[in-house]
């Protein structure tokens, strides 16, 4: 795909995007791209840059956002109802063929919805994209805990390490330091995420608890946490949540995080205080991040993140 076809390819899904949503009476908003908090996530490294001007503009060291979710969430605990941000986002050490450490990202929040219902919005919108550029995708839904056992035959959610390490036996993988959702990983990106037919969409519902992040945690045996994912192709395109809004325990998976942070030798990562001080006036509420340089590809039907690109990460 030449960089001209590739602009308008990006312009014209935009402009379906937006349209979609202005149908549906979401709000279009834009919040910070830099911030004095940042992402706690042990496994995304930020960016951060240091402001020079007069210190009563507040704390000089800023992140560059990984997502706008946090200030997005403020914005519904301040009343601002149904809204998504299409904005840029900043991961460090992110690159190559398929990852560019700056890229956009497609947001948004539905009140009173729950991840499944969410989900279906999810697949609605790509309908309409995938329609509109020419291709045609079967959708499957299914629960991590099903997806696993029908194509490997294991339990993600009980079996031990030991049984998830079997069917990558003939893989070469250091185990030191792994722990039980690594190697869930390691399955997923070897030998499940793979197989994933080119014209079909796979929802995933329903994560080991253990993996909750932001999502809230329902209540079983197991629990599961009520978070979804969106997979076109073999790529993962949307990660979505029920959303938590229990201030002390997002704070203690912050403080988690940390911990392991702390255990890797990874830099230290302000949590975002203002958040948790508003988190609980936030509504009950569903929210989904997707990838749009990954929609782009699966549109253009090529596997180069920068055929996606005006100029990749080398030459910006």
């Amino acid at each position: 795909m030449n960089r001209m076809t590739s602009l308008r390819l990006r312009a014209q899904t935009y402009a379906t995007i937006r349209g979609f949503f202005a149908e549906r009476d979401l709000l279009e908003v834009e919040t910070p791209i830099l911030s004095a908090a940042g992402n706690t996530d042990p496994n995304i490294q930020s960016f951060h840059t240091s402001f020079s001007g007069h210190v009563d503009a507040g704390a000089r060291e800023r992140w560059l956002r990984t997502s706008p979710e946090f200030p997005l969430k403020r914005l519904l605990a301040a009343g601002v109802g149904d809204c998504y941000e299409l904005g840029r986002v900043f991961r460090n050490g992110e690159a190559g063929g398929r990852h560019n450490p700056e890229f956009t990202m497609l947001e948004w929040y539905r009140l009173g919805w729950d991840h499944t219902k969410l989900a279906r919005e999810v697949i609605d919108l790509l309908e309409r994209l995938m329609l509109q550029a020419g291709r045609n995708f079967e959708i499957v839904e299914t629960t991590y805990r099903g997806m696993f056992h029908d194509t490997l035959g294991v339990d993600a959610l009980l079996d031990p390490v030991e049984a998830l390490m079997k069917p990558l036996a003939d893989v070469h993988i250091s185990s030191d330091g792994l722990e039980r959702d690594d190697w869930l990983d390691l399955l997923m990106t070897h030998r499940i995420q793979p197989e994933f037919p080119r014209d079909r969409i796979t929802v995933v519902a329903d994560f080991p608890a253990s993996q909750c992040a932001l999502a809230r945690i329902r209540q079983g045996d197991p629990p599961v946490a009520e978070r979804f994912e969106v997979y076109v192709g073999q790529y993962e395109v949307a990660n979505g949540y029920h959303e938590l809004n229990d201030a002390n325990e997002q704070r203690a998976r912050f403080e988690r995080d940390k911990e392991k942070r702390r255990a890797r030798g990874d830099a230290e990562v302000p949590m975002d205080e203002r958040l948790l001080g508003v988190l609980g006036d936030m509504p009950a509420c569903a929210g989904v991040a997707l990838g749009i340089e990954r929609l782009l590809m699966v549109l253009a039907d090529t596997d180069a993140i920068a055929d996606v690109l005006a100029f990749p990460f080398s030459e910006a």
